[in-house]
C-alpha cells in the first residue's frame, strides 16, 4: 500500500502532466481562425482542464499541510513540495492570463464592439422600404448567429461545471479512501506495540525466573560443599 507521501508525489506528478497538457492546447490555439466555434470548442476544453488543475492544486496544498500528521517527514521535504507547489502555481497563472486574453478576443469577436451600433445606423440610413425589409432579415439571421454561438459559450460552461464537479467528487473519494488506509495503519501500529509490550513482560519475567534458579543451584552446591567437608 503506497504511503501518503507517495500518493501526494503521484497526486502532483498528475497535476504537472495536466499542466503541460493545457500548455500545449494554449500553443495549438494558434493554428486555429482567430474566431468560430472550433475556437470556442477548443477554449472552452482549456478552460474545463485548467479549472481542473486549480482543483488539484488546492488538494495538494491541503495534502501537504496534513502530511506531517499521517507520516514523518522532514521540513526540508515540506519546503521542497512547497517550491514545487509555487513553481507549478506561478506557472498556471500564466496560463490563466494567456487563456483570459485569448477568451476576451473571443468575446469581442462573438459580441461585437459599441461601433457595430452605428454601423447598422449607417448602412439602414437612406435605404427604401423594401430595402430596409431585406436590411432587418440580414440582420435578424446576424443576430441568429450570434445567439448560437452564445448557446456554445453556455453549453461549454455548463459542461466545465459538470467536469469541476466530477473532480471534486473523485477528490472527496481519494481523501476518504485515504484516511481510512491511515485508520488501519495505526490500528495495526497499536495491535504490534501492545504485542511488543506483551513480549518485553515475558522476556524480563523469564529472566527473573532463570536468575532465582541459578542463584538456588549456586546455594546447593555451597550446602553440599559444607556437608562434605564436615562430615
Amino acid at each position: 500500500m503506497a504511503s501518503p507521501s507517495e500518493l501526494w508525489m503521484q497526486e502532483f506528478n498528475e497535476a504537472s502532466k495536466l499542466g503541460d497538457e493545457i500548455s500545449n492546447m494554449i500553443s495549438g490555439k494558434n493554428s486555429l481562425p482567430q474566431s468560430g466555434p472550433e475556437t470556442q470548442r477548443h477554449l472552452s476544453a482549456i478552460r474545463r482542464k485548467a479549472t481542473i488543475l486549480t482543483t488539484k492544486l488546492d488538494s495538494l496544498q491541503s495534502l501537504l499541510l496534513a502530511l506531517p500528521g499521517k507520516q514523518p517527514i522532514s521540513g526540508k521535504e515540506i519546503n521542497r513540495r512547497q517550491e514545487m507547489l509555487k513553481n507549478l502555481s506561478t506557472k498556471v497563472n500564466q496560463m490563466s492570463t494567456a487563456l483570459n486574453m485569448a477568451g476576451a478576443a473571443n468575446r469581442e469577436n462573438l459580441l461585437g464592439s459599441d461601433s457595430k451600433t452605428d454601423d447598422i445606423i449607417y448602412r439602414a440610413s437612406g435605404l427604401d422600404n423594401q430595402g430596409l425589409v431585406g436590411f432587418q432579415r440580414q440582420t435578424m439571421r446576424e443576430q441568429d448567429e450570434g445567439l448560437e454561438k452564445l448557446d456554445e459559450t453556455v453549453t461549454s460552461t455548463k459542461h466545465i461545471a459538470l467536469a469541476v464537479h466530477e473532480e471534486l467528487t473523485l477528490h472527496t473519494r481519494l481523501l476518504d479512501d485515504l484516511d481510512e488506509h491511515v485508520d488501519v495503519t495505526n490500528s495495526r501500529m497499536q495491535r504490534v506495540q501492545r504485542n511488543l509490550a506483551f513480549l518485553n513482560k515475558r522476556t524480563k519475567s523469564g529472566c527473573a525466573c532463570w536468575i532465582f534458579l541459578v542463584i538456588a543451584i549456586v546455594i546447593l552446591i555451597v550446602v553440599v560443599l559444607v556437608l562434605i567437608k564436615y562430615l
